[in-house]
């Protein structure tokens, strides 16, 4: 990195400016400022940040952004670029030896046994290994190289050997089922299969032979199988298999051929990775991104606004990096991305509430400190989940105090959902009281999509609880109203008005680009609509108020669900909820309210009157809902989210098989109470 690191203390986004006032001869007067020259000049904006990270080409650039309309924008035509060549670099500091690149925990070995942790050279070598034997297996540029691991460092140093190579990679994470990875990778037909035998999730061992089995039978393209002892089950019916333990071991390959191991300079726009949408209905989508588009936005969303640098590290131990994730969540992306830029990555895997079942196999509660005592225990500097962890956090009582030394927590983030007002406050009071008074949050919003996030964190801005704090550097972003007219302080259709690096190059196998259109330019052709209500404040500030295509209308009136949300979940009777609007082609609307209660709780009228009370004091009388109904969970995907529209599209007599699709989802045996009650009320 260009910047040095200057006591006292300065965020990122300041090294940033400072530099692009020293370089460049620019200075802004405000971050809107600043925003808006690195939206309208793409070219002068783009081209910093490529310098400011310092990146390398064999070869120059003859243009940055040639102006062409979304989807079809190229970027830095010319230059020659390796994501695993952007992270190897850091392998030549002058401490990398002494600093672990990676440091890990599972659910059996927290508290347990010490972290494992992996230096950068171990890290290059590991990469390295692997790398040439995907080449003596035929592995050439473009070549898909698939797979089904969990979130340990045996996933980074696969992803890292195969895009060294110029080979596609794909992972599932191995919760899915056959039918959901099946989905995904028939689409892009690997030659290569990394995987593991098991996993443990809450406090059970899951042995997914079976499936792998399935998988390497009904893939024909594989020809060649890697497998992961994660369990150290048998596995003789997976044929052509090497394991990863022989590039993994530490007496492995250490040979002048491994030492003499670099990365391939690819083109800028060479696929990178293959990511999927939700699966909700019909077939994932098939998303591949580029490399260097890849790497200019993470490095940029990464430092300068999640403020992520060596500038904080104040002894050897430097920046640790924590983003709670599995491996299917595209924040496992983000999690990785943190090597980019030298910092060290903690990863968990197993869990966030700990286990579920006791050592005799009975259910347990949730411990909700499991991600606090392993980010205590690695003196993780920056803290990030999904919004629904803190809030479970808070309706748990969970004390941080209680969790071991925090000290050195100084930023927590949070996506995945719309942040509440009161989960924010909880964990600003529990930092306070452990002498953190001035925890920051960085709250962000963006999406598998485009790899990225259109709204997020700045250091250097105030903090409004339930607001992110801005639009990223680069992000055109709007809340457009019916008319396609830009509105501020109403909520509106997120909208991004000009192209990104990071924006998908085509899905995999889309003649034409017709799903990739339709996915996101079938309204407004040439500009990005995501599928968020978003509300941008005349203080820059933004609220996120869910999915646009699952907005509740009553009478008139349009809100995000999230708001909903906000209002019931505040509730300590309950857990979770999710809430449809039936108003389709002019029916009269019908809004059902679903509810997960505390244990031994039933919904009495006390708690109906709570809920109703609640919703008219936050929202309206308006969006009291029809009916509420007690339900064991909510229906949600492998990430987390709330399955508000395929739950709507069945209450209004869709079948289920052509609304969702069981394996794509994280509890699908929740669904037959909803079928059930679609069936109910068909008469």
């Amino acid at each position: 990195m260009s910047q040095a690191k200057t006591p006292p203390y300065l965020p990122q986004i300041r090294l940033y400016q400072n530099w692009l006032r020293e370089e460049r001869g620019l200075s802004f007067d405000s971050y809107d400022a600043l925003w808006r020259w690195s939206t309208t000049d793409l070219n002068g904006f783009w081209q910093s940040i490529w310098d400011y990270f310092e990146l390398q080409s064999p070869t120059p650039h003859r243009v940055v952004c040639d102006g062409a309309p979304m989807p079809n924008t190229q970027w830095f035509v010319g230059a020659q670029v390796n994501y695993a060549q952007q992270v190897l670099r850091h392998v030549d500091a002058a401490d990398a030896a002494d600093c672990a690149a990676v440091i890990s925990h599972n659910e059996k070995s927290l508290g347990t046994s010490a972290a494992r942790h992996l230096s950068w050279p171990e890290l290059r070598r590991q990469v390295a290994s692997l790398a040439l034997h995907l080449q003596a297996q035929g592995v050439q540029p473009g070549d898909r190289v698939a797979a089904y691991l969990p979130n340990a460092p045996e996933a980074m140093v696969a992803f890292l050997a195969t895009v060294s190579i110029g080979g596609v990679w794909s992972i599932c994470a191995p919760d899915m089922g056959t039918n959901a990875v099946l989905d995904r990778f028939r689409q892009i037909e690997p030659k290569v299969l990394i995987a593991c035998d098991g996993v443990t999730y809450g406090g059970r061992d899951i042995d997914r032979t079976a499936v792998l089995a399935e998988l390497c039978a009904a893939l024909p393209s594989v020809r060649h199988v890697i497998l992961q002892h994660n369990l150290e089950l048998a596995a003789d019916a997976i044929k052509t298999t090497a394991n990863c333990e022989d590039f993994t071991a530490a007496t492995a390959r250490n040979d002048a051929q491994t030492s003499a191991f670099e990365p391939l300079w690819l083109a800028f726009e060479h696929p990178l990775w293959i990511v999927y949408s939700s699966g909700t209905t019909g077939l994932p989508k098939p998303i591949v991104h580029g490399h260097g588009g890849t790497v200019l936005v993470a490095l940029a969303l990464k430092c300068l606004h999640n403020d992520v640098g060596c500038s904080y590290a104040s002894n050897s131990l430097g920046e640790r990096y924590h983003w709670y994730s599995a491996t299917g969540w595209v924040m496992w992306n983000a999690q990785l991305s943190g090597l980019l830029s030298g910092t060290t990555c903690c990863i968990f895997d197993g869990n966030p509430g700990g286990r579920s079942v006791d050592g005799a196999g009975n259910k347990q509660a949730p411990d909700w400190s499991t991600l606090w005592r392993f980010a205590a225990e690695l003196d993780v500097t920056f803290f990030g989940a999904g919004a629904a962890f803190y809030a479970n956090c808070m309706k748990a009582g969970v004390d941080l105090g209680e969790c071991g030394d925090l000290s050195r927590v100084r930023a927590l983030g949070s996506t995945g959902s719309p942040l509440s007002v009161e989960a924010q406050a909880w964990g600003t009071e529990q930092f306070a009281k452990i002498g953190t008074p001035d925890i920051w949050w960085c709250n962000i919003s963006g999406g598998t999509d485009f790899c990225g996030a259109f709204i997020g964190g700045n250091r250097e801005l105030p903090q409004v609880a339930g607001e992110m704090q801005c639009r990223l550097l680069g992000c055109a972003v709007e809340a457009w109203n019916e008319q396609g007219q830009p509105v501020l302080d109403a909520v509106g259709e997120l909208v991004c008005t000009q192209p990104i690096p990071s924006m998908p190059l085509y899905f995999w196998g889309d003649a034409g680009q017709q799903r990739y259109l339709a996915s996101y330019f079938d309204m407004y052709p040439g500009v990005w609509r995501h599928g968020d209500w978003l509300k941008v404040a005349r203080n820059g500030g933004c609220i996120i108020y869910g999915r646009s295509d699952a907005t509740i209308n009553r009478h008139g009136l349009r809100m995000g669900t999230s708001e909903l949300y906000s209002a019931v979940e505040a509730l300590p009777e309950v857990l979770d909820s999710m809430v449809v609007d039936l108003e389709y082609l002019g029916r009269e609307s019908y809004m059902p309210l679903f509810v997960v209660l505390r244990e031994g709780l039933t919904l009495n009228e006390a708690v109906r009157s709570k809920l109703v009370d609640a919703i008219k004091t936050a929202l309206s009388p308006r969006f009291v809902p029809n009916e509420i109904f007690q339900v064991a969970q909510i229906p949600r995907t492998l990430s987390g989210k709330k399955q508000e529209l395929p739950i709507k599209k069945l209450l209004l007599g869709q079948p289920l098989e052509q609304v969702v699709n069981r394996e794509a989802m994280a509890n699908p045996g929740c669904l037959d109470w909803y079928v059930a009650l679609a069936r109910a009320r068909r008469g």
